[in-house]
């Protein structure tokens, strides 16, 4: 059996933190759930729920120390995403010390079986381009913060409505492409605790 590991779960009130919370609980990790406002959240039986904002270096500082990794899932619909993620990698970038940070990315910057970014293929949708750009920025602070970080997305999008397979596999970009969150959070854990990539981006597809 692998070792106890402590994790971090940023943004754990979202469907993709949600899932790596109920992923890593299941594995017998020590899980903590950050999320604004505690108020309402009804985290599973033996998770420590601290009030934490990834804008905040202090509160972001307190959430991460002592832990072995930090699964980042973060999103606010209320905020410029231009601004936002950049600002919530750059807070990573600053409080991260040694622990593994797995980043919660995005499709569209993975590149297909040529080669190409997924973002500049011909029938790509192009109206949510500068959320793409977005998230490029923020992922362009990781890469420059010398932390040991990876990035894991859909290789296309998430099944919001299919079963869970229990696996996935790693799978260049593809538009069609879907994953379960209950599956994605399986390769989120999977790497905050074997480490097994380091500073790329993967897309993952549901197991075959």
């Amino acid at each position: 059996m692998a070792a106890t590991k402590r994790i971090v779960v940023i943004g754990a009130r979202g469907r993709a933190g949600s899932a790596a919370v109920a992923e890593a609980v299941a594995r017998g990790h020590e899980v903590t759930a950050v999320v604004r406002d505690p108020a309402g959240y009804e985290a599973p039986a033996d998770v420590t729920v601290r009030a934490g904002d990834i804008t905040d270096p202090a509160t972001l500082a307190a959430a991460v120390s002592g832990q072995d990794a930090v699964i980042a899932a973060v999103y606010d619909a209320a905020s410029d995403p231009a601004v936002f993620l950049p600002a919530a990698a750059q807070g990573l970038a600053e409080v991260v010390r040694s622990a593994r940070l797995v980043w919660v990315g995005l499709a569209a910057l993975l590149p297909d079986a040529t080669g190409t970014p997924l973002m500049d293929t011909f029938e790509y949708p192009q109206e949510y381009r500068s959320f793409y750009l977005s998230h490029l920025a923020a992922l362009d602070v990781l890469r420059a913060s010398g932390l040991g970080w990876v990035a894991i997305s859909p290789s296309g999008d998430f099944d919001h409505g299919g079963a869970p397979t229990g696996g996935y596999q790693l799978a260049p970009g593809d538009a069609a492409a879907r994953i379960t969150y209950a599956d994605h959070a399986i390769a989120l854990v999977d790497e905050a605790v074997d480490a097994s990539h380091h500073q790329t981006h993967l897309g993952v597809v549901a197991q075959a």
